[in-house]
């Protein structure tokens, strides 16, 4: 005889109970959670989360190591040969956009901000390949302003799992989860979903069986195996 798959008891998802006590766990679990692009000024990291689209953390450091030997300041790369720098960012992936953007976007910091990155929401939505997921990295991590919250694959993933969105839209995602997210939790939150989605909640085999809050998360139940009597696994 089969035993029935267990059903979530936990705290309801999205609220206080739940969130607070899934930060707790996750600071205890990750203290040493940050950023994991490698910079050194705002603008390094400016084009390092520009990089970071669709490529990992570590292929973007590999890079930039690099990268940021080679051009050293905003003019260096706003006056660089555009078909020099996709073959420096190649390995990235869709090395002709982000290096056509890298370059407009350090244009017109020159032009507009006097070769300085803004600290504002508003303005740097206003650079070539910026949207509000690279301005709430650069925003939080080169300034320590936070006016929003960090939505990558991961953090989308992982806030779905937990119940507390069902959208897969980055922007409705972050808005949703500024709404149940204390503010003073955003940009640590942002790193510790991305930490914990690296190393337990993969996207294709999440390890709930290994997962300190998986009593806290609905989904967990839905993706642990179940196991018969016997002791026998049952996808």
């Amino acid at each position: 005889m089969n035993l029935a798959a267990p059903i979530y008891t936990g705290p309801t998802p999205g609220s206080p109970e739940q969130v607070t006590a899934i930060i707790a766990e996750l600071r205890r679990l990750y203290p040493q959670a940050a950023c994991s692009l490698n910079f050194s000024n705002p603008l390094e990291l400016l084009i390092a989360t520009q990089l970071s689209a669709q490529c990992t953390d570590e292929r973007v450091n590999i890079v930039t190591a690099r990268l940021f030997k080679k051009y050293t300041s905003v003019a260096e790369f706003a006056e660089s040969s555009l078909e020099e720098l996709e073959q420096d960012v190649r390995s990235t992936g869709f090395y002709r956009n982000k290096a056509k953007n890298i370059r407009a976007a350090c244009q017109r910091l020159i032009a507009v901000y006097g070769g300085d990155v803004p600290q504002t929401m508003q303005d740097l939505l206003t650079l070539p390949g910026v949207a509000r997921k690279t301005a709430n990295v650069v925003l939080g991590n080169a300034f320590g302003i936070v006016v929003g919250f960090v939505v990558d694959t991961h953090v989308g993933r992982l806030s779905r799992r937990f119940g507390w969105t069902t959208n897969t839209d980055p922007v409705k995602i972050e808005q949703e989860l500024m709404l149940i997210v204390p503010r003073e939790d955003w940009l640590d939150l942002s790193h510790l979903l991305i930490f914990h989605g690296r190393a337990i909640c993969d996207a294709r085999k999440p390890l709930c069986e290994q997962c300190t809050i998986a009593h806290l998360c609905p989904s967990a139940f839905a993706a642990t195996p179940v196991r018969s009597t016997s002791g026998k696994t049952i996808k």
